[in-house]
């Protein structure tokens, strides 16, 4: 049995938490975790005993610390295979997306920050931003032509890329972004999982507000 701590933020806000826990959650993989809120008093030193970097998440495995959501999305997928399509094309797509995701779309992080807590009016974003949701639906729409026909995630079964997107589905619904049909449709899969569902449960009972988390130039609903 596997004796997994996967140390995280606030399900709020943290998206980079999100990730390998939704994986984990998602694929029945037992693991325990340990919740150390962002930015407040000390938390850089409650952090340190886990994480080199002072960042979140990190993953524990007896004396192994893995720290980065896609480098402990690999591990985990190291000990538990499905958790990438078996498909040798597919899953190197699905690595070349989650990697793209990884790395980038630098404007729409910045400017549509995960705030799983808020609820905020459709207005016009700058060039990049538009650029980097229209980079995402495209992603999706090829993604689940080519290889999502077994089933309603990007490559049919749920994997690594899911879990490397699902955040940005959060974003297009707490932003309300006018997307596709079929990008609403995989919106739909994402907020309709159990595992989704058990972190915004989470999310939606924390207590703890981080300011600039909380855009004051966005009409909230």
């Amino acid at each position: 049995m596997d004796d997994f701590l996967l140390i995280i933020a606030n399900k709020k806000y943290s998206s980079w938490s999100m990730r390998p826990w939704l994986l984990m959650k998602q694929l029945g993989i037992p693991f325990q975790e340990k919740y150390i809120p962002l930015y407040q008093p000390g938390y850089q030193q409650a952090l340190a005993p886990y994480s080199p970097s002072l960042k979140v998440p990190a993953l524990r495995h007896g004396p192994l610390t893995v720290w980065d959501s896609l480098a402990i999305c690999e591990y985990v997928a190291e000990r538990h295979p499905q958790a990438w399509p078996q498909d040798p094309a597919a899953r190197a797509v699905a690595r070349s997306v989650s990697a793209e995701m990884h790395s980038g779309f630098q404007a729409m992080r910045s400017e549509l920050t995960c705030n799983l807590g808020a609820r905020y009016a459709w207005q016009a974003c700058g060039e990049a931003v538009m650029a980097d949701m229209a980079r995402v639906e495209a992603i999706w729409a090829d993604c689940r032509k080519k290889y999502g026909s077994g089933g309603p995630w990007l490559f049919g079964a749920f994997s690594i890329a899911d879990a490397m997107f699902a955040p940005v589905a959060t974003r297009f619904v707490t932003y309300n972004v006018p997307i596709s049909p079929i990008s609403q449709e995989y919106v739909n899969t994402v907020f309709q999982s159990p595992a989704f569902q058990a972190w915004q449960a989470g999310a939606l009972a924390e207590k703890e507000v981080i300011p600039q988390y909380e855009y004051t130039h966005w009409k909230r609903l």
